[in-house]
């Protein structure tokens, strides 16, 4: 019998079987973890052309990517050009020729180096526009806002501090561009009355609308307030709004829901009841830094029944005004008093009795309240799911255990600068939905707590430590294997900490944000150990680890490829590892002062090498040594140098430094009353 041979196709590919459609179906659900897609698209060239075909939001890291960007991704509706500070006329029209049909959105609000012309151009071939962001484009003029105004389907614009657009700009805005519903002119200095008049006469259509810093006056807030969707309307260091103004506007015209009126320092205390009396849909109120909090201003909120969030920071509320929001706002669901002088045990107790829905609370340095506030605040607002209480220092340790026992809620806690121990941190781990917890210079804590929070609270995403001197290893070790979501830590100053919490975190697959600055024991071993496992770390501080070197530095420029800022300084770092940190084609921003290791030449190299750069923090010492060549091609790359003149800091005892830091806080506080 002869036996047939076998016939294998070896050019077989099961995943042929799958239709475009399905392959994108499956990278949809690829959306939380930029790698994921980038594994999907190295599979085969099918699914390197699916992913290119499927991609719809596109965020170019630097500017020289942006044309081979462009030409794989060819069905982009979203473009976030905010990584590229060098953005040109013929890098606009490449990006209008490419996506002509399909392009929705651009951001352009960190990119330079682009002329009116080149934003005309932009809109005249992208015809689909509905989003475009030209803030901080401060050479964009009048005729860059008739260019714009030639986008007759544009719904938001932002052209914050584009301070040389007049008024003739923004009325041919209004005039071209009907269908707006946002538009933000923060610090626009040169629109006033008449442009944003004119705009709100034109353009019916607007939801959001954003006036701060300009020289607008009352005149316009009739024509602001006839809007007949307005939502939302800032106006944050207005100086021409004032009371007169506020009386004359016609009652239940608006359907205004939120309103910030921050720094509008010519609103007096009679301002408010006009306004309340007049837009009574508002269910978020902003009066940062505004007038005192009488019992005659709280009453006035009485007329806003859906009032849902008031934010009176910096103010001085007095007792009788504290107990008039509480009696007047009971459905209340955020309150922040952050830096508010005048608030008391007793003020507050009035503020929070009938406060049943409250979920989000701010007593930020509200130093005259003790423990008296904790139990009041507890037994009443049992569903709070934030709540900031930094520099609270007269709050004695024992109150922190009513938090774990009656706010079982939490997902938001910062304690920093605070007396909370063990005891009282064991029942704040409770709070099983706790992703937030901040507690830096707690000198009470011990490992003994931060275990007990790494077996419990698995939701864990942020935790702030900074100069917690009685943290250790055993503690950053059980956070490490109980928080697998964890993505940002803060160790600074924390003495005890060694690279065996960095061999810890390592495990941690998410984390981005690692700040370790001043942990004297930490060496180049660790921060390998992290750049090994931690493959989506963004920021590194190690400023004044003396130990980590070149040694360290050459694994991050391996595998950290998503490093975005780093701060070296005190560092044992010399040209070398310097150089070593160009192979990170992300990098921003980089803060390298007191090396002794750099010479110019050296800092010149690595500086050219790293071609992404945004920002560059370096001793002053350096202006001078470098050519004046270097220095104008660097900024005509977008990069910006910082230059400091400190001298080299020595360390400072904790304790010595808590008490300075708490004697200027308090004089900061009595002079703010006075």
């Amino acid at each position: 019998m002869v036996k047939k041979s076998r016939v294998v196709d070896l050019e077989f590919n099961p995943f042929d079987l799958l239709s475009e459609e399905i392959l994108f179906d499956i990278l949809d659900y690829l959306d939380h973890n930029p790698f994921d897609k980038k594994s999907f698209s190295l599979v085969c060239k099918d699914f390197h052309t699916v992913e290119s075909r499927h991609r719809r939001v596109l965020k170019p890291l630097r500017s020289e990517l942006l044309i081979r960007a462009i030409d794989r991704y060819p069905s982009v509706e979203r473009l976030d050009l905010s990584s590229c500070p060098r953005i040109t006329d013929d890098s606009l029209a490449a990006i209008s020729n490419a996506y002509k049909f399909c392009l929705r959105s651009i951001d352009l609000s960190r990119s330079r180096f682009f002329s009116n012309a080149g934003v005309s151009n932009l809109v005249l071939n992208c015809k689909f526009l509905v989003e475009i962001d030209l803030s901080n484009a401060t050479e964009l003029t009048d005729s860059g806002a008739v260019a714009i105004s030639k986008a007759s389907n544009l719904e938001k614009l932002w052209l914050a501090r584009c301070k040389l657009i007049t008024d003739i700009g923004i009325a041919r805005i209004g005039i071209g561009c009907r269908k707006l519903k946002l538009i933000n002119l923060t610090w626009c200095l040169g629109v006033g009355d008449l442009g944003v008049d004119f705009v709100a006469v034109k353009c019916k259509e607007i939801r959001s609308f954003d006036l701060s810093y300009t020289t607008i006056t009352n005149k316009c807030l009739p024509s602001i307030m006839k809007l007949q969707y307005l939502e939302e309307l800032t106006l944050v260091g207005c100086l021409g709004i004032g009371d007169e103004g506020l009386a004359t506007l016609e009652k239940g015209r608006t359907s205004l829901k939120t309103l910030n009126l921050t720094n509008c320092d010519n609103m007096t205390p009679w301002g408010l009841p006009y306004l309340t009396s007049r837009v009574t849909c508002l269910s978020h109120l902003n009066l940062t830094n505004g007038s005192v909090v009488t019992e005659a201003i709280a009453n006035s909120l009485q007329n806003l029944p859906k009032l849902q969030s008031i934010k009176l920071d910096g103010c001085h509320v007095t007792c009788s005004g504290l107990e008039a929001i509480g009696n007047c706002c009971i459905l209340l669901r955020e309150l922040s008093l952050s830096k508010c002088s005048g608030v008391t045990d007793e003020g507050l107790y009035f503020l929070v009795k009938k406060q049943k829905e409250l979920r989000k609370l701010d007593i930020t340095c509200c130093r005259k309240i003790t423990q008296i506030s904790v139990d009041n605040v507890t037994k009443s607002c049992t569903s709070l799911t934030s709540l900031k209480m930094e520099s609270c220092y007269l709050i004695s340790k024992e109150a922190f255990t009513l938090i774990g026992e009656r706010c079982h809620h939490l997902e938001d806690i910062d304690l920093t600068d605070t007396e909370v121990d063990d005891a009282g941190l064991m029942s704040i781990s409770r709070c099983t939905k706790l992703s937030s917890l901040r507690l830096g210079i707690c000198y009470n804590l011990t490992d003994n707590s931060l275990i007990q929070v790494g077996k419990i609270c698995r939701e864990l995403v942020e935790l702030d430590l900074y100069r917690s001197m009685g943290i250790t290893d055993l503690s950053i070790a059980a956070i490490a294997s109980g928080c697998p979501r964890l993505e940002m830590i803060t160790l600074a100053y924390c003495k005890d900490i060694t690279d065996t919490s960095l061999v810890s975190l390592s495990k941690c697959s998410r984390l981005s944000v690692v700040e370790i600055r001043g942990c004297s024991s930490i060496s180049s071993a660790g921060i390998s150990t992290i750049a090994l496992g931690c493959k989506q770390l963004t920021v590194l501080d190690v400023k004044k680890c003396h130990n980590v070197d070149d040694a360290g530095l050459l694994p991050l420029a391996n595998f950290s490829r998503s490093l975005r800022q780093i701060n070296l300084s005190y560092c044992s770092i010399t040209d070398v590892g310097l150089l070593a940190l160009a192979n990170i084609a992300c990098l921003q921003s980089m803060t390298v002062l007191h090396l002794k290791g750099l010479s110019a030449d050296g800092l010149v190299s690595a500086l050219l090498a790293c071609s992404g750069l945004r920002k560059v923090k370096l001793h002053a010492c350096f202006k001078s040594l470098f050519p004046q060549a270097f220095l104008e091609h660097m900024e005509s790359r977008g990069c910006v140098f910082q230059w400091r003149d400190k001298p080299v800091q020595d360390g400072v005892d904790p304790w010595v430094w808590r008490h300075t830091a708490r004697m200027n806080a308090n004089v900061m506080y009595l002079l703010d009353e006075v």
